[in-house]
């Protein structure tokens, strides 16, 4: 059995005009991320790792923001190309862990959601994918309710 890691890290600027999306979850908010997709930076964070796991790059060889054919994508349909690929290359996925990092909006009421969005998408338990939050106590860009961060770690074998 092969094991391996996988880290991706994604952020987006917050901007008015712009739903928000994470975790393939639509969240109320008065600002959404700004991207050439719908900037869901979890799943890009996800896919990052993903791919990055499985040495097939990062989202930007597979899905560049200069492609007409990815503007305004859902991303959890990129999450999904994103799982094809590594499945081509003989790679399961173990298990996911996240942190999102943003003043607001709070998403605890939302976590299951994302689990199940992206538990579907990946043909893995929801006991399977962790998602955790945190701010940056008011610091920083993140802090200053610009943007987003998220981050995300994977162990896939093959």
């Amino acid at each position: 059995m092969g094991l391996r890691i996988g880290y991706g890290i994604d952020f987006h600027q917050l901007v008015t005009g712009r739903d928000l999306f994470i975790g393939g979850v639509k969240i109320p908010h008065e600002k959404g991320a700004l991207g050439h997709s719908d900037a869901d930076v979890l799943l890009h964070a996800i896919c990052d790792a993903l791919l990055g796991a499985a040495c097939l790059g990062d989202i930007g060889v597979h899905f560049p923001d200069t492609s007409v054919e990815f503007k305004n994508i859902d991303s959890k349909i990129l999450l999904s190309k994103t799982y094809e690929l590594i499945k081509q290359e003989g790679y399961s996925i173990i298990n996911i862990d996240s942190t999102l990092c943003l003043e607001a909006p709070k998403i605890k009421s939302y976590v299951s959601q994302m689990q199940e969005v992206i538990a579907g998408i990946l043909h893995i338990s929801i006991k399977d994918i962790s998602i955790k939050a945190t701010t940056t106590e008011t610091m920083g860009f993140v802090g200053r309710k610009e943007g987003l961060v998220a981050h995300a770690c994977c162990l896939i074998t093959s």
